[in-house]
């Protein structure tokens, strides 16, 4: 059988998947696993963003093209060249803490590109089941374990705009799947989140570029996190057997203290260094606790995390000792 025929058996539709910001962390990572099953793929790219890998560039199996989410007439255009069984929707404005900064790009960057990719995918009759990747940061606060019917109550731009973007998603005809994933992450992620700042700062300091002294927020909080390459099995599943229009959380189901997931990184870490507490990465608006509930992901997909944190964090510290040693390489 091939690729594009087992795709169409698990869709029922013709054509391939198709991942927008294929270039990101969470829209690399299903790339990837999308390719481990030997699948055939579209992949945009955003010409403003992360360039495309060049071992991925060359896949013949990754029929990549640069798409302007802001750009109707590119997005449809592309949509329309494409038309794919699936479309995983991973691109969008994704640090919390910048949207404070930049409310505006959030903003287009999660609604308004939303909206012109589901207005082009309805304008064009498609058939294809949409994964739209939001965030749990649309949930007020609370100690508790956050269902999928817990209280609404964003408390930042970001929040705001995912909101939004799964409150359009929800109003379209289409078979949209929303899913609302915790924290995640893994290799590649940016270091605009914390584990990945503690690891890259642990990198720098083995490679002698810095003191042996990490930097950190409140180590107290607690987060729900999950390797993103489970994070990506999860939006797989909702394509296959998710309820259209229903919301799925995407998480753990336990939260993690920052000490402890600090912890397991300064025990894989080939350095000892000192623990700084620095005022620029505390914040004022930080929830004590962020815990989710998979329950209902799990009953209804079968999905659940397989990748033990240790893992993740050591696959992590690695992915930054690769990428400082590149960097070094390429000043010499």
């Amino acid at each position: 059988m091939s690729r594009i025929s087992r795709i169409n058996t698990i869709f029922g539709v013709a054509g391939i998947p198709l991942i927008t910001g294929a270039t990101g962390f969470a829209g690399r990572h299903l790339l990837e696993s999308l390719l481990s099953d030997d699948v055939d793929v579209h992949a945009w790219s955003n010409a403003r963003g992360r360039p495309v890998d060049p071992a991925l560039a060359s896949d013949a199996r990754i029929r990549w093209r640069a798409v302007d989410l802001l750009d109707r007439t590119s997005v449809g255009a592309a949509l329309e060249a494409a038309r794919p069984a699936v479309i995983y929707h991973c691109a969008g404005f994704a640090d919390d803490h910048r949207s404070w900064q930049e409310p505006v790009a959030a903003l287009r960057g999660n609604v308004l590109a939303t909206h012109y990719l589901l207005e082009s995918a309805r304008h064009l009759a498609l058939d294809a089941r949409i994964v739209i990747a939001g965030s749990a940061l649309i949930y007020r606060p609370s100690s508790d374990a956050i269902a999928e019917d817990s209280p609404i109550g964003p408390t930042s731009p970001y929040g705001v705009s995912k909101l939004a973007q799964e409150m359009l998603a929800a109003q379209s005809p289409l078979p949209v799947l929303l899913a609302r994933p915790f924290n995640h992450a893994g290799p590649r992620q940016g270091p605009a989140f914390v584990t990945s700042a503690f690891a890259k700062q642990l990198a720098e300091v083995e490679a002698g570029l810095s003191e042996p002294i990490l930097r950190v927020g409140n180590l107290d909080a607690r987060r729900d996190l999950t390797d993103v390459r489970d994070t990506v099995r999860a939006y797989r599943a909702l394509a296959e057997h998710g309820r259209p229009r229903r919301p799925y959380n995407v998480c753990s189901g336990r939260a993690f203290r920052i000490r402890e997931l600090l912890d397991i990184l300064l025990s894989l870490a080939r350095v000892h260094v000192n623990i700084e507490v620095d005022p620029a990465r505390l914040r004022a608006s930080d929830n004590p606790v962020v815990l989710g509930s998979p329950a209902r992901i799990n009953r209804e997909t079968g999905w659940e995390p397989a990748i033990p944190i240790e893992r993740t964090l050591s696959d992590l510290l690695s992915f930054w000792r690769a990428a400082v040693i590149e960097e070094q390489s390429a000043r010499r």
